[in-house]
């Protein structure tokens, strides 16, 4: 993953989504507080308005109370003038003077709309106060009611019937209706049934008035039965109806002060409720959550608002800013990664200005600048360490070889052959000429014709003892190769390899090519290493050297510092993959392979 790819992972990990969860745990919160909120209120409310519905009713009850007590209302009850029955001897004046003595007692009341009074001693009906719109009910259809019994077993206390409840009652006019059972004052018998209907003007009143100081909540009132009917209805939408039909969820109706929050006709609302105290109806206010929620979305627009802007501000900031870092970062990445492949001439492009970018720029530019300066100077010191370690290996091949060269020619001078004598001193200067001069690498022709002065000189030295063949390509003779090379090869052939054999002895150097190597190989017929020689004298580790299928590549040195020093130098010169390799048997010979590069070295 890039590191613009985690810098905008990072951001929205760590701002965005942070603040989208902390703005809708926020708004839930909130949502949830302004609910409850409401309930405490609502509870209030509901309360109060209930207490003044419930005064209504019970206002209507004191009215009827005093009205039956009259003396008006005693007099119809008792008078014989009603238990006639025959119609045509009814003094109708007399009858409306008692009627109209029972409608003043109920006009100061402007919500009575209806009044009857149902006779029980000859089941008759009286009118008491006229209305052309409603048909009443006669006194036979009237004790096939459920409400007919109720009215016994209240005893005289006030039953109030809906709208919609019992519609033979009532009719298709929304009006609430008392009745109650009136008795004789002085007996107490049961005389007859007052029935007595109000409008609904009070009521729409009352919630009009509330409504009106509430006006930024969007609330409908409802009174309900323990069923679930709606009798009344502030917004004139749902009485008659069931309130179930209209909510998705429990309807809360039972108990005291209930509130829910649920979906009421198709919109998001909060339903209360309160027992009014009369019969079992509830007081059911509806308020949609919108208009509960208006401030707080208000609000929450204006905060999503800002801090959307704030998040596209610093997308804008981690676009232009922030890709700017990540790009030089990158590019310092880049930077370091040539760097790290060998490139110390190059510098990092510094850009203006004195940020930590620009300073971490310059410090890139310093601190390479700084390697290159310690490699080179490690080079130098590398160098002259080579130099160093050449030049006293050189001096420890010259002593030796010229060391072994004198002892020939001593022995050669004990025997008195003046003529071998003088045929190998003239080879001995020639050697001494190539050994000492300045120049450490020669060509392979050159190496050779030291190498056969050497072996002729030893000839000289041990009359019989070997011989030897060459076989080196003239596509070799321009090779390149570190002088006194080959003879400490060819020495060890003869002081050890031939060391008490009974056989003429044989050393053969063959040149080849193969894949920009100039291979030379050495081989006698000798009496061979035992493998544990081999071990013994192993100079470096078996995997710095190429190894061959048919050969076990063992590079050693028999004794003294010939072939290791010769081992050395190759290696320091031209790189672990040259050297010398090794491959002996006891009584089979010895082979020495020396690899040196076919070409000039760089």
């Amino acid at each position: 993953m890039s590191l613009r790819v985690k810098l905008f992972t990072a951001f929205f990990a760590l701002i965005v989504i942070p603040l989208f969860v902390l703005g809708v745990s926020a708004y839930v919160f909130i949502s949830g507080m302004i609910e409850d909120k409401y309930a405490q209120q609502a509870e209030i409310s509901l309360r109060a308005l209930s207490g003044t519905v419930r005064f209504i009713f019970l206002e209507m009850n004191k009215v009827t109370d005093s009205t039956i007590a009259t003396q008006a209302v005693q007099e119809i009850l008792n008078s014989p003038l009603y238990s006639q029955r025959d119609v045509t001897e009814i003094n109708y004046l007399a009858l409306n003077e008692v009627q109209q003595k029972f409608r003043e007692l109920l006009v100061y009341h402007p919500s009575v709309s209806f009044g009857l009074m149902y006779i029980l001693s000859d089941e008759r009906m009286i009118r008491i106060y006229a209305n052309d719109k409603f048909d009443a009910l006669p006194f036979a259809k009237f004790k096939e009611q459920p409400v007919y019994e109720k009215v016994f077993e209240r005893n005289g206390y006030p039953l109030w019937v809906g709208p919609f409840e019992v519609p033979e009652l009532t009719g298709t006019n929304q009006v609430f209706t008392q009745i109650r059972l009136v008795k004789d004052i002085d007996t107490l018998q049961d005389k007859g049934i007052l029935l007595v209907q109000i409008k609904n003007s009070g009521l729409e009143d009352i919630f009009r008035q509330y409504q009106f100081h509430r006006e930024k909540y969007e609330t409908r009132f409802m009174i309900v039965n323990g069923g679930g009917l709606v009798l009344f209805d502030s917004s004139g939408e749902g009485a008659g109806q069931r309130l179930a039909d209209h909510a998705e969820g429990d309807v809360p109706l039972s108990g005291g002060f209930q509130s829910e929050r649920l979906r009421f006709a198709g919109t998001d609302s909060v339903l209360s409720s309160f027992p009014i105290g009369l019969e079992d109806w509830r007081l059911v206010s509806v308020t949609s959550w919108s208009s509960l929620s208006r401030e707080i979305n208000r609000y929450a627009g204006w905060v999503a608002a800002v801090t959307a802007m704030c998040v596209l501000s610093a997308l804008v900031f981690l676009l232009f800013g922030v890709h700017r870092v990540a790009r030089t970062i990158v590019r310092i990445v880049r930077f370091m990664r040539r760097v790290e492949g060998g490139e110390l001439n190059i510098r990092f492009r510094e850009g203006a200005g004195n940020d930590e970018v620009a300073m971490l720029a310059r410090g890139m530019n310093n601190f390479v600048a700084r390697i290159q300066q310690l490699l080179e100077q490690v080079k130098r010191e590398q160098r002259q360490k080579t130099e160093a370690e050449l030049r006293l290996l050189q001096a420890q091949i010259k002593p030796h070889f010229l060391f072994n060269t004198l002892e020939s020619i001593n022995v050669l001078a004990m025997r008195n052959d003046g003529r071998k004598v003088s045929q190998m001193v003239l080879r001995l200067g020639r050697i001494l000429r190539t050994s000492f001069q300045e120049q450490e690498e020669i060509p392979l022709s050159q190496e050779i014709e030291h190498l056969k002065d050497y072996l002729d000189i030893q000839k000289f030295r041990f009359n019989e003892l070997f011989d030897y063949e060459l076989d080196i390509p003239d596509a070799m003779r321009d090779v390149p190769i570190l002088k006194l090379t080959l003879q400490p090869l060819v020495e060890n052939s003869i002081q050890h390899g031939f060391e008490g054999i009974e056989y003429p002895g044989m050393i053969r150097i063959v040149g080849t090519l193969e894949k920009g190597r100039a291979i030379i190989t050495v081989s006698d017929n000798g009496i061979g290493i035992d493998h544990e020689t081999l071990a013994r004298l192993q100079y470096a580790a078996e995997d710095e050297m190429p190894r061959e299928p048919e050969e076990r590549p063992v590079p050693s040195e028999r004794r003294g510092l010939g072939l290791r020093s010769v081992a050395d130098r190759l290696r320091i010169v031209y790189g672990p993959e040259y050297g010398l390799w090794i491959c002996s048997m006891p009584g089979q010979g010895t082979t020495i392979r020396c690899v040196v590069p076919a070409g000039k070295r760089k």
